[in-house]
């Protein structure tokens, strides 16, 4: 390239990527992810490749290298992403939600429900280090208990998005944690003990809010959830039993054993206990035009079939509740082709941007207003939070934004850490709020509650880049280099 665009020019594909998303949402509203917005983020992606080819002299090789290292960058959470598909069918038609459903409605009360469910994720999140599948397992199952005491969807989701990205913050398990701590150069457990400065007040606050908005819930009446624990008890057989999977799903974590076996152990797992337990419901998938009162036993042909489908497709068990019925259909790996075709398109225009030098002269405007560190910060979380938004993809986040404020903090003579608490408080919890961005798209498939109608009650994430800057304008614990604490 000749030059870098100017950050008024840059703007354009924003601009454009902004129009044609208002006109998308216009025409198909809540289906708008189902393919418009994916072209809209293709139409963002060609004006950018023509604007860097044509006036900046761009070659296409460099935009498409960029485009396929970020394409390669996500495989690996792809692949996670199918597997948390397959997760949500097989530990459904198995009974493993349903009795966690159960059993969380006879311990867990309406009056701390809100509060209860994000100290849960929060824990899971902490000990599994992955807020996806904390999701996929526990949240799945607290949004089931919250819709049977009455709350909102969005409230609960709300509160279970909080918990699970604050564990995954903090958590040494984490990928995301590890990954901002190694990419802005700090230890990874100086880096976790830093952001607890501004992470312990942004949960604490949380808290106080979910603990109020439970308090004031109007209670509901005993028979409502009893309904809802009877309508599930007559449709799976409810068995301590089905804990197993979950129990051990966490040992193999702990054990440290990669995401992605994890996640396959854990549906092959209750693949076989969805035979043991519920041939029923297996039958029921593998025929889904028949009756429950047609089931004539369970054979090797239908085993493998209802199995199967279990993991790639559809399921729809009938329990006589329409609301019960709507929370225990699971549409399996295809449910997740949406969601993949968004982050491709997502991370190509990201590619687009970064290979054409737009991302870099945006990020350089942020730069030159950093004289302090209050606006350091400032500037550090809205590129973290802005690459969510254009890029689709918080792992390309954490490292966009770290390798383009690195340099800049060595030389205003800060510490890493600063850089790495700034990146986890804007670009690992800002993610799941964006609909287009893998997170947030994930986690509205999978809790079945839209990005936009969670995103009002995820305080913690909400709160979290405004902490960090809050607290860099007070400047406590701001170190310079070779200074001691």
């Amino acid at each position: 390239m000749r030059r870098l665009p100017s950050w008024q020019v840059s703007l354009v594909p924003f601009g454009v990527l902004t129009l044609s998303l208002v006109v998308v949402i216009k025409i198909f509203g809540a289906d708008a992810l189902l393919g418009g917005s994916q072209v809209c983020l293709l139409l963002a992606t060609a004006v950018t490749a023509a604007i860097s080819m044509f006036v900046y002299k761009a070659s296409w090789n460099r935009l498409e290298t960029c485009i396929l290292d970020n394409i390669r960058a996500v495989g690996s959470a792809i692949l996670i992403l199918f597997l948390i598909g397959a997760i949500a069918g097989t530990w459904m038609v198995s009974g493993i939600v349903p009795a966690l459903i159960c059993y969380g409605l006879k311990i867990i009360y309406p009056a701390v429900f809100l509060a209860a469910a994000c100290v849960i994720c929060a824990l899971v999140s902490v000990m599994t280090g992955s807020s996806w599948t904390t999701i996929a397992t526990i949240g799945v199952a607290l949004i089931g208990i919250g819709i049977a005491q009455g709350f909102d969807p969005g409230w609960t989701a709300g509160a279970i998005v909080s918990g699970a990205y604050f564990g995954d913050k903090i958590s040494p398990l984490s990928d995301t944690t590890v990954l901002a701590s190694s990419a802005s150069g700090t230890p990874l457990f100086t880096h976790i003990r830093y952001m607890m400065i501004t992470t312990v007040p942004s949960l604490a606050v949380t808290l106080v809010v979910f603990l109020a908005a439970s308090l004031m819930h109007p209670p509901v009446e005993a028979s409502q959830a009893d309904e809802f624990a009877g309508a599930l008890e007559a449709a799976f057989h409810v068995t301590p039993w089905l804990l197993a999977v979950p129990v051990l799903t966490g040992v193999l974590i702990v054990k440290k054993v990669p995401a992605i076996l994890t996640l396959f152990c854990a549906a092959v797992m209750a693949a076989v206990f969805a035979l043991l337990f519920q041939p029923q419901a297996v039958w029921a998938v593998a025929h889904p035009d028949l009756p429950a009162s047609a089931y004539p036993g369970l054979s090797f042909w239908d085993a493998c079939k209802g199995v199967a489908v279990t993991f790639y497709g559809s399921t729809a068990i009938q329990t006589g509740n329409a609301a019960i019925d709507s929370l225990i259909a699971t549409r399996g790996m295809t449910g997740m082709l949406n969601t993949v075709f968004l982050i491709i398109c997502s991370v190509t225009f990201g590619g687009v941007l970064a290979g054409s030098g737009m991302l870099r002269s945006l990020t350089e405007l942020f730069a030159r207003l950093a004289h302090r560190a209050v606006t350091l910060v400032g500037a550090t979380v809205g590129t973290g939070v802005m690459c969510n938004v254009v890029t689709g993809d918080q792992y390309i986040s954490i490292l966009l934004t770290s390798s383009l404020y690195k340099k800049l903090y060595e030389r205003k003579g800060y510490e890493n850490r600063l850089l790495s608490r700034a990146v986890e408080d804007s670009a690992t919890v800002t993610s799941v709020l964006i609909p287009w961005n893998s997170c947030g798209m994930t986690q509205a498939t999978v809790l079945k509650v839209p990005t936009l109608e969670y995103l009002p009650y995820c305080f913690f994430n909400i709160l979290s880049p405004f902490m960090s800057v809050l607290i860099a304008a007070i400047g406590y614990k701001i170190f310079r280099r070779k200074t001691e604490e």
